[in-house]
């Protein structure tokens, strides 16, 4: 008899201090603002938060691709903003020059603007980014990934931006120099169809980069919004449920104090009053 009442009362006390760890548990997930403790608390909860926490890594570095693809676009677009309006002053130039009024020595000065012209677009193409390193690549632009499965190129390369008609934009800038300086007029209107494509080809890679700076936008606001839903979706998982927490805290409570308050009873009993 006194060793089935010894079991009794070490079960109970086995309980209550499960109950007081519970109570425990849940004021540390009230005070903490979190639910799961430790990964044993709810394995499969956890790996979900595993799983958003790669996800949000690399939606992170995404953002940040875009962020920088970003500014190289409108640092390029700048550029070429420069280089558009140096052509069409050299084309303003040689128009001058074409002209059979025109005396030998502002030849010889239209030639060295020119000239000064053509180092000008070479810088532009020589610009580096934030980084210091070549805004236009030299060979094949710079493929960059923004998504999973979104990768591309948002700043043309130099060999594609400043060249046309398989020559550079300084080479017909200098051939427009040597025609002019030798009065050679058949030379002069070739070097005005070239300077006239040029600037045809500058606008056009402007226009390119302006649809990639609208790709990159969209691009931004989708990684935005997913960043926001996998917050939302980790703190779903991980965060306290304050209202729960609390019900359940004062359901533990009154359990606890029932079982303590009632242990409490038994022991007062004497030996005689259990033997009897």
């Amino acid at each position: 008899m006194i060793n089935a009442v010894g079991n009794r009362m070490t079960r109970e006390i086995a309980r209550q201090s499960k109950l007081s760890d519970q109570l425990d548990r849940i004021q540390t997930q009230i005070s903490g603002g979190k639910k799961l403790l430790r990964a044993s608390d709810d394995p499969v909860a956890s790996r979900r938060i595993a799983t958003i926490g790669k996800a949000q890594a690399s939606t992170t570095t995404w953002a940040a691709n875009v962020k920088t693809a970003s500014a190289q676009v409108s640092q390029a677009d700048t550029a070429l903003g420069s280089v558009s309006n140096l052509l069409t002053r050299a084309r303003e130039l040689t128009l001058s020059a074409a002209n059979a009024t025109t005396n030998p020595a502002d030849r010889a000065s239209i030639a060295a603007e020119l000239s000064a012209i053509a180092d000008e677009i070479d810088g532009f193409a020589a610009t580096r980014d934030s980084n210091g390193e070549p805004l236009f690549a030299a060979s094949n632009a710079k493929q960059v990934r923004f998504d999973a499965d979104i990768s591309f190129a948002p700043v043309p390369s130099a060999s594609t931006a400043f060249v046309v008609g398989g020559n550079s934009l300084s080479t017909g800038l200098r051939d427009a120099v040597g025609a002019i300086t030798a009065g050679d007029s058949a030379a002069i209107g070739t070097a005005l169809t070239s300077l006239t494509s040029a600037i045809s080809h500058v606008a056009d890679q402007r226009a390119a980069m302006g649809l990639s700076a609208g790709r990159l936008e969209r691009i931004g606001d989708s990684l935005e919004a997913r960043g926001i839903s996998l917050s939302d979706e980790w703190s779903a998982v991980e965060d306290t449920d304050l209202s729960v927490a609390i019900a359940e805290l004062n359901a533990q409570k009154l359990t606890l104090d029932a079982a303590q308050a009632a242990f409490a009873r038994i022991n007062r009993q004497t030996l005689l009053d259990i033997l009897s």
